[in-house]
């Protein structure tokens, strides 16, 4: 029997851990005891970056904030990855 694993299923499994860790972060940040899951850093471009090419403008840009239930989403998707 072929195994269903590759390179695609786990990338959409951190994707789906880094989303859920953040929007859970976000619902607990006014818990008091549970506050720690949304402390993180974000980095990335302040202001973005503009391209005007007379009739045509780009904007480009790009903010990641990770935080603690990020990389918990994160360990939990490469745990159920393995799992499967």
């Amino acid at each position: 029997m072929k195994s269903s694993k590759n390179g695609w299923t786990l990338l959409l499994l951190i994707l789906a851990g880094v989303v859920l860790g953040g929007l859970v972060g976000s619902l607990v940040s006014g818990v008091s005891g549970l506050d720690w899951l949304n402390y993180g850093q974000s980095f990335g471009l302040e202001n973005p970056v503009v391209l005007s090419l007379g009739i045509l403008v780009l904007t480009f840009g790009l903010t990641i904030k990770i935080t603690i239930a990020g990389i918990i989403g994160i360990i939990l998707a490469i745990f159920i990855y393995r799992w499967i």
